[in-house]
């Protein structure tokens, strides 16, 4: 039997946000100061906490304890209900959400006046079931701390492998990915493993790790610019990380990547930074839609053909009014949507809707790590990089950390790895990748794809 939620207080104006990242939970906040206890507001995620994407390399790295960037959701609750739960489908007629419980998966209908999309995005394969068989991907606390597992357990591995073939295959790592998630959790497992190769595992030679970055574009990190870009990629390339350029990975195995130029790298870890989708329910929707599958909405960021529904952050599609361009799926975009989706809402709410105001907001900049202590920034058509950038980084996502008390812990935690070597424990095992094929030589992996496929191929 499926419950179904309607308002203890009808008098109340029901508003339901669906999505707890940046975008959902910066407007939940935003609305509470807004209107206090005048709107009944319930917040529906799968996660029980907001978490603070941009530093997700560095808990991959061990930087970072996995508590300092994720925050329960219920902190930011001052007055509003949280729901720990899948959304199954939105009913935009009938004005209702259903959704799945997540401890015991119970299906529940809520019913809303306003709802707020703010769901975020899902990892784009592009349709390729290998790759996302055996790739770890970098969008969720699970994948960092899969990811620092992995590595760890790959170079116990190889301290003890014998045979220097499978050990240079296990020592080699690629991220697809040339954007700022590829690039960054490239160059921060880059130093990762070297720092703990040279302090605790004697039998790898340092010389022996070979990271690489797989990129579709003619460099890497085109949205700082050609020269930062340029600068970007020749830094990269010098602190060891090869960087291959023009070419997509096509394929992949437990023990292999394909790339489409018919290149095989035999290695033994797989991540996959090649872009995101739209949630699969916002592309379902039965409204207008754009290229991408985010939902079409309006100056005010209000779903075309139902005024009562807001979407903002990674589910919106609205061009910029001063050249045309969509807005792109930033933290910095969806916080600044938040507060003018709250400020909207509580006009239309309150019968002012001439007092309602056009989302118009230019980016301020866009920043990357490429190292240790080594950044690039755009910051309002300036340009900026090596340990300015890096410092600038660090700074600005410091501010943006949701409490005082994720402040308080990141910084210690940063001040600790000034001072400690890096933590080689593994924390648990969350995906399992088994590497059966590596009891095999190397060059059968050549031999499988002439059999598989008639062109010819080559391996690193």
């Amino acid at each position: 039997m499926i419950r179904k939620f309607s308002s203890t207080n009808s008098c109340k104006t029901k508003v339901l946000i669906l999505g707890g990242g940046f975008a959902g939970s910066n407007v939940l906040r935003a609305i509470q100061n807004k209107m206090g206890n005048s709107a009944e507001i319930t917040l529906i995620s799968q996660d029980n906490f907001f978490l603070f994407t941009p530093m997700l390399p560095e808990i991959s790295s061990g930087m970072l304890h996995p508590s300092d960037i994720s925050t329960p959701i219920r902190t930011f609750c001052k007055s509003a209900n949280f729901c720990h739960a899948r959304v199954l489908s939105v009913n935009l007629e009938q004005r209702e959400a259903t959704v799945i419980r997540i401890f015991d998966q119970k299906e529940a209908v809520f019913e809303y006046d306003y709802l707020i999309l703010a769901m975020g995005s899902k990892d784009n394969f592009f349709g390729n079931i290998n790759i996302e068989e055996f790739a770890f991907t970098i969008k969720t606390l699970e994948d960092a701390i899969a990811i620092r597992n992995h590595i760890i357990s790959v170079l116990e591995c190889a301290d003890q492998e014998k045979d220097k073939i499978l050990q240079e295959q296990l020592l080699r790592f690629v991220v697809v990915g040339g954007g700022f998630a590829g690039v960054e959790i490239a160059t921060e497992i880059n130093h990762f493993l070297h720092d703990s190769v040279r302090n605790f595992y004697k039998n790898i030679d340092s010389k022996k790790i070979h990271v690489i970055i797989v990129s579709a574009r003619n460099g890497i990190l085109p949205e700082v610019g050609e020269e930062l870009g340029e600068f970007a990629l020749d830094y990269v390339r010098r602190s060891g990380i090869e960087v291959i350029t023009n070419t997509k990975a096509v394929d992949a195995g437990e023990d292999h990547v394909l790339l489409s130029d018919n290149t095989i790298i035999p290695c033994a870890t797989l991540i996959w930074a090649g872009g995101v989708i739209v949630d699969p329910l916002i592309a379902s929707l039965k409204c207008e839609h754009g290229a991408s599958g985010r939902v079409v909405v309006d100056q005010y960021l209000r779903l075309k053909g139902h005024s009562n529904v807001f979407a903002l952050g990674d589910c919106a599609h609205l061009a910029e009014p001063h050249n045309g361009t969509v807005y792109p799926t930033t933290a910095q975009i969806a916080i600044r949507q938040a507060i003018s989706v709250s400020e909207n809402l509580a006009a239309e709410i309150n019968g002012q809707e001439n007092s309602m105001k056009v989302f118009d907001y230019q980016n301020k900049g866009v920043m990357a790590t490429i190292g240790k202590r080594v950044g690039v920034a755009l910051i309002n058509g300036r340009k900026v990089y090596g340990f300015q950038a890096w410092l600038l980084w660090r700074c600005f996502y410091w501010l943006n950390l949701p409490t005082n008390e994720k402040k308080v812990k990141v910084a210690f935690d940063w001040l600790l790895h000034l001072i400690f070597r890096a933590d080689i424990m593994t924390v648990g095992f969350i995906k399992k990748k088994t590497l059966t094929r590596l009891e095999t030589p190397i060059y059968s992996i050549l031999e499988r794809s002439q059999e598989e496929s008639p062109e010819n191929v080559s391996y690193l």
